[in-house]
């Protein structure tokens, strides 16, 4: 005989809730990762704005571009850890093209790419002496 005074949650009421929270994360995830990418991917392009700040004004001063570490050393480590020839940030990994440029080279250009692969996606950016650009995937 039931106790018309008894308290809780019925299995039904429970199964409701869970199967919510389910929809509800579901919808959730996606989301958060797409901006976690996007935060990620805003970061890699305010830091290479900065490299190209410090390559102009690196080569006003030696008349040629800087190399990858010589950048970090100005920006007292601020762009990344730097793992000889490439510096890691955010999960990105900067390296110059060639990797190991001569003097000569630095002279005339340079070019830096940041490629980071998610879910065999590659997010990459590309910045010379002459722009900035996202390479892949698309913003939209």
């Amino acid at each position: 005989m039931r106790n018309k005074e008894e308290k809780g949650f019925s299995l039904i009421e429970l199964l409701i809730v869970v199967v919510i929270l389910g929809i509800v994360s579901a919808l959730a995830v996606p989301a958060f990762q797409r901006a976690l990418i996007a935060a990620e991917s805003r970061s890699v392009h305010a830091t290479m704005r900065t490299m190209s700040s410090n390559q102009a004004m690196f080569f006003s001063q030696n008349q040629r571009f800087a190399r990858l570490d010589e950048l970090n050393a100005i920006s007292d480590g601020g762009l990344g850890t730097l793992v000889a020839p490439r510096i890691l940030r955010n999960n990105y990994e900067f390296e110059m093209t060639p990797v190991n440029p001569t003097d000569t080279e630095l002279q005339n250009e340079y070019e830096i790419k940041a490629n980071r692969y998610v879910d065999g996606v590659l997010y990459s950016f590309k910045l010379t002496n002459t722009n900035l650009v996202r390479v892949y995937p698309s913003d939209d």
